[in-house]
């Protein structure tokens, strides 16, 4: 009996089991609906829909860079707890992710999603035997993969991957000559967290809104309403040279800002270096970690 797409996916959606597992399965089941649930209860495969609901806020961040340096790619993968996220399968599995991004052009997830992953499937249904496997909830959260024209990337990697930088810096120089300060400078970009590479990629919104911050605070301080447009740009300036990665002060040498730090590298080798780009992920930032009660949560399990 030919199986339809159709059933593929409402199977998928009741069991959240891989596109291949569901549609063997109701090869299995003859096309019915239950008895192909029950084929994957049997192999431990619809489990997964019960783990969909836990919050997977850790995880790990990887990068992968090409041998010449002049493509990259990242990638952030979640679980519900950092034991997973030390395990070494799950570790393999991310770092193998970030090669895929590199060695592909999937234009968003769903197209990573859909990449081949070798014996167990596509990425998806790999992901799928892994939750199964691993009894934890797991999502691909993000990738990127980056190939500027005349960039050459580097990376560091913090506390084994809670957090991944890549850095591009654009000039002539080889992979071997950018290595240091492309990491060093993912290293600032690691600690400090800047907001924007320079001034010219600062959001309006954002300066708008710390303008009327500032604006109100210096006349809370008492300064004079014609006064205050003044003192908020001298602010603003200060401030922004905080955010900007360009014109942060190097954390190895007070005395230089990060462009003036990648400069001198340049001329020290004899070509012209400045930081293009960069791409800075942490492990579950943004996402809202639920904290649960123990007890509860022991209570809830035994039930």
């Amino acid at each position: 009996m030919a199986i339809k797409a159709q059933q593929v996916k409402e199977l998928r959606e009741i069991t959240g089991a891989g596109m291949m597992d569901c549609k063997k399965a109701l090869e299995e089941a003859d096309a019915d609906i239950d008895k192909a649930i029950e084929v994957l209860r049997e192999k431990g495969l619809s489990k997964v829909k019960k783990k969909e609901g836990r919050i997977a806020a850790e995880g790990l961040a990887k990068f992968a860079i090409a041998a010449d340096g002049k493509s990259a790619a990242v990638v952030e993968v979640n679980s519900e707890t950092d034991f997973v996220a030390k395990n070494q399968e799950f570790i393999d599995f991310v770092e193998r992710l970030a090669k895929l991004a590199l060695d592909n052009d999937a234009a968003d997830m769903d197209a990573f999603k859909a990449l081949d992953f070798g014996p167990d499937g596509t990425v998806d249904e790999t992901l799928t035997q892994k939750i199964s496997k691993i009894g934890e909830n797991m999502n691909i959260r993000r990738f990127e993969k980056v190939a500027e024209p005349g960039v050459v990337y580097s990376g560091y990697l913090h506390n084994q991957g809670k957090i991944a930088v890549l850095v591009g810096i654009q000039t002539e120089a080889a992979v071997e000559e950018v290595a240091a300060v492309g990491k060093d400078v993912a290293m600032q970009v690691a600690s400090m967290k800047p907001e924007f590479l320079d001034e010219s990629q600062v959001d309006q919104a954002y300066l708008d809104h710390e303008k009327e911050i500032l604006k109100q605070e210096v006349l809370n301080e008492g300064k004079k309403p014609e006064m205050a447009d003044r003192i908020v740009e001298g602010k603003i300036k200060k401030e922004l040279k905080e955010v900007c990665l360009v014109d942060q002060k190097f954390v190895k040498d007070n005395d230089v800002t990060i462009e003036e730090y990648v400069a001198n590298s340049g001329k020290a080798v004899g070509k012209d270096m400045k930081v293009a780009s960069y791409i800075r992920y942490e492990v579950g930032e943004g996402i809202e970690k639920r904290q649960d009660d123990f007890a509860a949560e022991v209570a809830a399990q035994a039930e």
